[in-house]
């Protein structure tokens, strides 16, 4: 079979790993293809965590027309008993000839074992087609896995004059209805979003992930976080609010723990961390939330809490939405002079991220 054939295939893997980035956390994204005589006759990608993996679906699809085959997958084959079996022993079973590995597995607890167990059987491994689009379909499990704590993303969108926010208590929005879905598929694509207190008293926003346009909630939910001062919290706000039956987690140190105490409840957990500087230790934050498999952080608040995550150097990703707009100097704290906040529903803005500028 030839190279072209080899990286086709491998790719049709890795778009199939891509449906499951909603669904796996806080497992990897994988995708599997079984070819027989050029064709495909199995394909699977693992769709949650505690379910089957990519290999076993896409036996399970191949049946008999597996022995023999050459199976290609996105991330080294898993070789240790977890929620599910070893897909190692399953390939081996099946008879597999010849096995192509994007990439090998970060997970220590895999980490090149599979593929010599694989060898040891006598099936034909080689590593390595597609590594670099393999590993950045995955850049938060490898994160996760490598220092163990989640990927952070820091969000914000503001005006060509810098400004992040029209005025305090003011609803309307920087940027337009295309930027809006996007935070919205990002929202749904990540584990946990974190603010800071005052966000959620200014804002009072529910987090959630929705469909945009329609509103509708997403079937997957991040967790809301919000980093807590010395100020308590009214238990009115939408982020304690109980109707959707959503997690939040509110964080204090040991010194302000009995402010907010009294907001616990079946879906609201106050979580404790370490003090630095009258305020939580980030890196300690981190570090306990990813003991709770949190894998990935969407910093959402204010540029106060943006900078707490900038100052310890933990932040992997910027998202920063700039509208075409002049929000102008204020005449006071409560006005701003320019008049032309009307078009701040405008569409045309910039996404500006660690990879590319879209407009």
């Amino acid at each position: 079979m030839s190279s072209i054939s080899h990286y086709t295939f491998m790719k049709h893997a890795l778009a199939l790993a891509a449906l499951g980035r909603c669904t796996v956390s806080p497992n990897p994204m994988v995708g599997c293809v079984i070819v027989q005589n050029n064709k495909v006759v199995g394909e699977g990608f693992h769709q949650k965590a505690g379910e089957a993996h990519a290999e076993i679906i896409a036996l399970q699809k191949a049946g008999k027309k597996a022995r023999g085959s050459v199976l290609y997958v996105t991330l080294e084959p898993c070789c240790h008993y977890g929620k599910t079996s070893p897909c190692v022993n399953a390939l081996i079973e099946a008879g597999i000839q010849k096995i192509i590995v994007a990439c090998l597995d970060p997970n220590p607890l895999v980490s090149g074992g599979g593929v010599r167990l694989l060898r040891a059987a006598g099936i034909v491994v080689e590593v390595g087609l597609c590594e670099v689009e393999a590993i950045a379909l995955n850049e938060i499990f490898f994160h996760y896995m490598q220092y163990r704590r989640p990927f952070v993303i820091c969000k914000w969108a503001m005006s060509l004059d810098g400004k992040t926010i029209v005025n305090k208590g003011d609803d309307k929005k920087i940027s337009g209805v295309a930027a809006q879905k996007s935070t919205h598929q990002l929202r749904e694509q990540v584990d946990a979003i974190l603010i800071g207190a005052n966000t959620a008293r200014d804002d009072n926003p529910t987090l959630t992930a929705r469909k945009i346009p329609g509103n509708t909630l997403c079937e997957k939910q991040p967790i809301r976080i919000v980093l807590c001062g010395a100020r308590s919290l009214l238990p009115t706000l939408n982020l304690l609010d109980s109707h959707h039956q959503l997690k939040t987690i509110l964080v204090t140190t040991e010194k302000n723990k009995s402010i907010f105490q009294s907001l616990q409840s079946d879906y609201v957990e106050l979580l404790v961390v370490a003090e630095k500087n009258n305020t939580v230790s980030i890196l300690d934050l981190l570090t306990v939330l990813a003991e709770k498999e949190i894998t990935s952080l969407l910093v959402e608040g204010g540029m106060t809490t943006h900078q707490l995550f900038l100052k310890e150097n933990c932040v992997n990703k910027t998202r920063v939405t700039v509208s075409p707009i002049m929000i102008g100097v204020a005449e006071s704290k409560k006005k701003v002079t320019v008049k032309t906040l009307s078009s701040m529903d405008s569409d045309f803005c910039f996404l500006i991220d660690n990879e590319a500028v879209y407009v």
